[in-house]
């Protein structure tokens, strides 16, 4: 039977005893001709969904990948399982390419990984059509929409190959689409009546925790010191200036930190995806340039020190801590300037008001997550349209329930300011009025005559200005002029200010500086103790180092783990391990074997120690 031949496959090829998620059933549909989309939370396996059928099927599988920088990693990744894969893309001298394409005719690959530039060109559209392919697979495929949240202009021209390949199955993946824009991608890429699988987007391994930005390089360490000391981590920045500063400061405070962002030198963003990739304990601070197909297992923790531009992009960049399925953190600090900022970057673009309008509500939607006292993972999933319990118990707003109060007074005070200075300033001058600021632009335009002046000083800034950014989540206040923030009231400013209507906003606190060790211990620290668990590392650091690739592909933290549990003592035991299939347990079972086999050795020989020592005393 075919089901029988496919567990078959995942088994000796990957190491994995089961199917996730709905992975088999994407994987019938796309065996039985059928174009299929396939939404899967990130770490949930969906390589496996074209990679299967590349295995079983007797043509090629096309793997459109958005990263040339990451072909290389996924090639390498394959060919430790035993699958031979190539890529074909602008980096390849005349004598690479020409290998790569006498690989692909001879039919000595199964899968070939391009980039959306390069197949749209001319020339390898018409290399490609005397190849048979049995699949096109578009991995983040939400590029592919005018909805999505990184719109890429060559991903919406995928679609034409549909011409070229009529006959062939399209698979479109990705771990963000909303009914929207998942409707999008099936109408860009042609679909014919195509099947959508939507898994969970539920991630419960990670805990969610939004603060509102103090001081936000004294934040980040306490964070990462805390509960984070010797963790892979990712850093995200809205700016580039801000990547370069951040890493800067973390590298003086001790940290292990490198910068990446789109406008560095090509050589130093390798070298900095190639220390991420390959190095332990390291943290990259990166702008949203960084990290679209990134595979590696063990990311600890996802820091964004500014707002997302939405709950897609949140939910896609911090998908990348814990993708082993291990306790990870998704942490984030945020405040009113990044919502002027996002606001101003959209509005100064040439997209069409179409798209404007639905980014605006994207991003009024990521700071509703902001404000919201419900729990965070039941928002997340609520807005990606998945019923789910109203507490996760792993995020701050259930661990920490924050509590409500009527701010109606403050809220009238900042309608009133907004009004009586005409509607044509920003939130800092209206700040500035409240609290009694004698500044020249205050006094210059007598704004401090008015009623309204110093109405505010018994408060702090930071207050004035979380209840602004509330205001103006909520709608009752909006911004008129993105270049300078300009604030103005809306219809929803006369019921509060006509005391017809109250206005509740979530207690915000600041979280306060841990002393000493944090009770959740990081993963990595809670295995620390444990010498086999480190023994294999060290081994594995070592293979990684002598074939240079990355340790996760010789083997995942999670793999290692499973090793410590089952502790296997010969190859068919070796086999049973997640993560083991045929080819490693060929290239590797005696070495990690010999390593488990000498700290059993060491174990029994401290326990007979041990006990001599007892009687000895006794």
């Amino acid at each position: 039977m075919r089901r029988d031949k496919l567990h078959q496959l995942l088994k000796s090829t990957f190491g994995h005893q089961s199917f996730r998620f709905d992975q088999l059933e994407i994987i019938e549909s796309i065996l039985d001709g059928k174009d299929t989309l396939a939404i899967m939370p990130t770490g949930g396996g969906k390589s496996v969904c074209y990679q299967i059928p590349a295995l079983y099927s007797t043509g090629i599988t096309l793997v459109v990948s958005p990263l040339i920088s990451l072909m290389n990693d996924q090639v390498t990744n394959l060919a430790e399982n035993g699958v031979s894969a190539c890529f074909l893309n602008s980096l390849q001298d005349m004598r690479q390419r020409q290998e790569a394409e006498d690989d692909i005719t001879s039919g000595r690959v199964k899968l070939v990984y391009v980039s959306p530039e390069g197949l749209i060109s001319g020339y390898l559209g018409e290399f490609l059509q005397n190849i048979d392919i049995s699949l096109i697979a578009i991995d983040e495929a939400h590029c592919v929409s005018q909805w999505g949240h990184e719109f890429r202009r060559d991903y919406s021209r995928l679609g034409e190959l549909k011409e070229l390949f009529p006959n062939t199955p399209f698979l479109g993946l990705t771990a963000t689409a909303d009914s929207k824009t998942r409707s999008d991608i099936a109408t860009q890429l042609r679909m014919l009546n195509p099947n959508i699988y939507i898994s969970s987007f539920d991630r419960p391994n990670i805990k969610y925790r939004i603060y509102e930005r103090a001081d936000a390089t004294k934040q980040l360490d306490d964070f990462i010191k805390a509960e984070h000391p010797d963790d892979n981590g990712i850093v995200y920045c809205l700016s580039r200036n801000k990547v370069e500063t951040t890493a800067a400061q973390l590298c003086e405070l001790g940290h292990k930190a490198v910068p990446y962002h789109a406008g560095l030198p090509r050589q130093d963003r390798l070298d900095a995806q190639n220390a991420f990739n390959k190095s332990e304990n390291i943290i990259i601070v990166a702008t949203i340039a960084f990290g679209m197909g990134i595979d590696k297992p063990n990311v600890r923790f996802v820091a964004h020190l500014d707002l997302p531009k939405s709950i897609e992009s949140y939910y896609q960049e911090t998908g990348r801590a814990g993708r082993d399925g291990l306790a990870s953190n998704a942490w984030m600090l945020y405040g009113l300037q990044d919502v002027i900022k996002l606001s101003r970057m959209l509005e100064t673009t040439n997209a069409s008001e179409a798209y404007k309008r639905v980014a605006r509500h994207k991003l009024n939607s990521m700071l509703s997550l902001c404000e919201t006292t419900q729990c965070r993972r039941y928002f997340l999933l609520n807005y990606f349209e998945e019923q789910s319990n109203e507490q996760c118990c792993n995020c701050d707003t259930c661990l920490e329930p924050a509590d409500s109060w009527d701010a109606t007074v403050d809220a009238q005070k900042i309608l009133s300011t907004i009004y009586k200075t005409g509607q044509i300033f920003g939130a800092g001058h209206i700040v500035d009025v409240l609290r009694g600021s004698k500044n020249a632009k205050v006094i210059e335009r007598k704004h401090d005559q008015l009623s309204v002046y110093a109405l505010g000083k018994d408060k702090s800034k930071n207050h004035w200005n979380i209840v602004l950014r509330q205001l103006l989540n909520m709608g009752t206040i909006k911004i008129t002029n993105w270049d300078y923030g300009n604030l103005a009231l809306t219809e929803k400013s006369r019921g509060l200010l006509r005391n017809e209507a109250t206005f509740l906003m979530r207690k915000f606190s600041e979280p306060t500086r841990r002393v000493g060790k944090s009770k959740v211990k990081s993963i990595s620290a809670s295995h620390g103790r444990d010498s086999l668990f480190e023994s294999l590392k060290d081994l594995r650091f070592q293979l990684a180092q002598e074939k240079q690739v990355p340790a996760f592909v010789i083997f995942s933290d999670k793999s290692l783990h499973d090793m410590c549990h089952l502790l296997p003592r010969n190859k068919s035991e070796f086999l049973t391990v997640n993560g083991v299939g045929e080819s490693k347990c060929e290239n590797y079972a005696k070495d990690f074997l010999a390593v488990i086999e000498s700290n059993a050795t060491s174990s029994d020989d401290q326990a007979t120690s041990a006990g001599a020592a007892t009687t000895t005393q006794v």
